[in-house]
């Protein structure tokens, strides 16, 4: 062998496990995520699902006039490895005419313990403030070989049911050493970058994520006025609200335990 080629497989060989041995892993930080609503595909839904042909024809047509198809939203979460902390950005509030679309809306604080297992949601629902204190939702994920490329870090595609009928599909990376995600979607090995609900219309995307340090100050939830309730007693009190709400009882209820 050449003393050249000897020196350059030799290099190779020093210089693999020195590179593997410094590659970093992201602990804390922040990240921005965008929520995307196909408010037309919903509405459509709706329609169908009101059997309101003509007057629903008339609504609909009325709201494309002076609304985009797509509404975007964004939010941030901020997390170390103990905890993370989901905060949606304020908007001001919009009407959507006949359609009052509660997939459009962001009304979950959530604060996660990681060690713990726990987690505190401020949830508003119409007009009332709930506190939920309870166990992280617990996601049974099937991981599959889909990767994509999410806010600069290469992302794997793991698919659930949520709540027994809603199909989630999430892309999470493990070069963000965390389990934490947008909203209530967690539990994988590493940090969820994107979440869709294909069935729904709705995606989760970062856009920008943020590797600095989170002051422990950072990770706490503002007080709130509001009732504090368990995710059973919660569900108990929108069972009685919603049971003569008919066909809309499903929908509200899905959204407002999301």
């Amino acid at each position: 062998m050449k003393l050249k080629n000897f020196i350059i497989i030799a290099l190779i060989s020093v210089s693999t496990p020195v590179m593997a041995q410094y590659t970093r892993f992201v602990t804390q930080g922040t990240i921005v995520y965008e929520k995307r609503v196909n408010t037309y595909a919903i509405i459509k839904k709706q329609i169908a699902l009101s059997k309101e042909d003509t007057w629903g024809k008339m609504a609909f047509e009325n709201y494309q006039k002076n609304n985009p198809q797509f509404k975007t939203l964004k939010s941030t979460l901020s997390f170390n490895n103990e905890k993370s902390l989901f905060v949606p950005e304020e908007e001001a509030t919009q009407s959507g005419g006949w359609f009052n679309l509660p997939q459009t809306q962001q009304n979950n604080t959530v604060l996660s313990n990681l060690n713990l297992g726990t987690s505190t949601i401020q949830k508003k629902i119409y007009e009332e403030n709930y506190t939920v204190a309870d166990s992280i939702r617990k996601i049974n994920w099937k991981i599959t070989d889909e990767f994509r490329n999410i806010a600069g870090y290469n992302c794997r595609r793991a698919n659930a049911l949520v709540m027994d009928s809603v199909y989630v599909v999430a892309f999470y990376t493990d070069e963000i050493a965390v389990s934490g995600g947008p909203e209530t979607f967690s539990g994988l090995p590493g940090m969820i970058l994107g979440v869709a609900l294909p069935h729904d219309n709705i995606t989760w995307f970062a856009t920008s994520v943020t590797d600095t340090p989170i002051a422990e100050s950072k990770l706490a939830l503002k007080p709130k006025k509001g009732k504090t309730v368990s995710n059973k007693q919660l569900f108990d009190i929108l069972k009685s609200a919603l049971k003569s709400w008919g066909t809309w009882a499903n929908e509200t209820f899905k959204w407002a335990m999301m």
